[in-house]
C-alpha cells in the first residue's frame, strides 16, 4: 500500500481484477447476509470480540455500489502515456520539495534507520496522498464490508482486511466508524491497507502512539518500514532505459515484473546491458505504452520493492520518476 493506497495503494499492495465483475444479487439488509454472520461467528471465537457490538456495528456499515464500480477502473488500467502525467505534474514535484524542506529531520533520521532514500519516501507520500491532503472520503468500515461481501473476485482478500481492521482499531482504541480513507479501505497519510497497518506501521516520534492521519513522523517512518522489511537495498540502483533489437525481448517482458533472469542472459533477447550493473543479478524487463516507440527499462530488485506497495510496475515507475524530479528540483535551488 498499495496502495496504494488513495488511487489505489498505495500499499495495496494487492493486484485488483482490472475488468468489470458481476456482482452477487445483494442481501435485502447487510445484517440478513449469511457470510456477515460466519464472519462474525469466527471473529467471535478466533478473536474473543462481542457478537452482539459486531451486530450493531454492522447495522450502521452500508453497502456502497460506487465502491464496486470504482474497483473495475483503477488508475493502473490506463497506459503509461496516460498514466504518468496524474502524478508527474509540477504541483506534485514542488509539493514534494515542501514537504522534504518541511520534514527534512525526520526524512535523514528515516534514511539513516531504514536505508531507503529520502526521495523515495516523498514520492510514495506524494503518489497516494498528495503529502496527505487527500486520504479518502469514505468511510473504512463501508468500503471493506462492501468489498468483503458484495463483490465475489476480490471477497477472500477484503474479508481478511476487515478482519485486520477490526483488530487494529480495537489495538489503537479508534471507533471502527470513524476512520476514512480510499475506496479500497486504504488510510492515512501513506495509504496503509489495515494488515500493512497492523505489520509496518510505527510511532516514529514516540509519542506513545502509531498515527497515520495527523502525523507525518510517524507516516515517513511507516513507509521507510515497509520498505526496509520488504527488503529494499541501501544504495543500490532501482531502475534504467535500455533498447532492445529483434522480437526475443517480448520473452523477458512476458516473465512480469518479478527479477528472474541475470542480467548475463539478456543480451541474448536482445536487450541492451549498461555496463556498470552487476551482470550476475536477476533483472525484469518493463515494456511501457507511450504514443510513439515503447519504452524499455530494466527493473532492478528495489523496483520490485516498490510493486511491493502497490502491484502495478507502473505506479512504481511513476515513483521512482517523480522521485527523482524531487530530489533534483531540491538540489537545484
Amino acid at each position: 500500500m498499495k496502495k496504494r493506497f488513495f488511487h489505489l495503494p498505495a500499499i495495496l499492495i494487492a493486484t485488483l481484477t482490472l475488468l468489470p465483475a458481476p456482482r452477487a444479487p445483494a442481501a435485502e439488509k447487510l445484517t440478513d447476509n449469511p457470510d456477515l454472520h460466519t464472519f462474525i461467528n469466527r471473529m467471535v471465537e478466533q478473536h474473543q470480540f462481542n457478537g452482539k457490538r459486531l451486530v450493531q456495528l454492522f447495522k450502521q456499515a452500508e453497502l456502497r455500489p460506487e465502491i464496486v464500480a470504482a474497483m473495475s477502473r483503477p488508475a493502473e488500467a490506463k497506459p503509461w502515456y496516460q498514466y504518468r502525467p496524474i502524478f508527474l505534474t509540477e504541483k506534485r514535484i514542488e509539493g514534494g520539495v515542501a514537504f522534504w524542506d518541511e520534514h527534512a529531520d525526520t526524512l535523514a533520521k528515516a534514511e539513516l534507520e531504514y536505508g531507503v532514500p529520502a526521495e523515495i519516501i516523498v514520492a510514495i507520500i506524494g503518489v497516494e496522498t498528495r503529502y496527505g491532503r487527500y486520504t479518502g472520503r469514505h468511510r473504512v468500515i463501508d468500503a471493506l464490508t462492501t468489498l468483503a461481501f458484495d463483490y465475489p473476485p476480490r471477497s477472500k482478500f477484503f474479508t481478511s482486511e476487515l478482519e485486520q481492521y477490526l483488530l487494529m482499531t480495537r489495538e489503537e482504541q479508534i471507533d471502527p466508524l470513524s476512520l476514512k480513507g480510499s475506496y479500497a479501505g486504504a488510510m492515512g497519510i501513506p495509504q496503509f491497507i489495515s494488515s500493512s497497518y497492523r505489520s509496518y506501521a510505527v510511532d516514529f516520534d514516540d509519542d506513545g502512539h502509531r498515527n497515520l492521519w495527523d502525523n507525518p513522523a510517524d507516516a515517513i517512518g511507516s513507509v521507510a518500514n515497509y520498505f526496509k522489511q520488504h527488503h529494499w537495498k541501501p544504495r543500490e540502483p532501482v531502475t534504467l532505459q535500455t533498447g532492445v533489437s529483434g522480437n526475443r525481448y517480448r520473452e523477458l517482458v512476458k516473465k512480469g515484473m518479478k527479477p528472474q533472469v541475470p542480467l548475463t542472459g539478456f543480451p541474448d533477447f536482445g536487450v541492451q546491458v549498461p555496463d556498470h550493473l552487476e551482470k550476475d543479478q536477476p533483472a525484469s524487463l518493463l515494456e511501457l505504452e507511450t504514443e510513439g516507440i515503447p519504452e524499455f527499462w530494466i527493473g532492478l530488485h528495489n523496483f520490485y520493492v516498490i510493486t511491493r506497495y502497490n502491484r502495478s510496475p507502473l505506479y512504481a515507475m511513476a515513483v521512482y520518476q517523480l522521485s527523482n524530479e524531487i530530489r533534483d528540483r531540491r538540489e537545484q535551488r
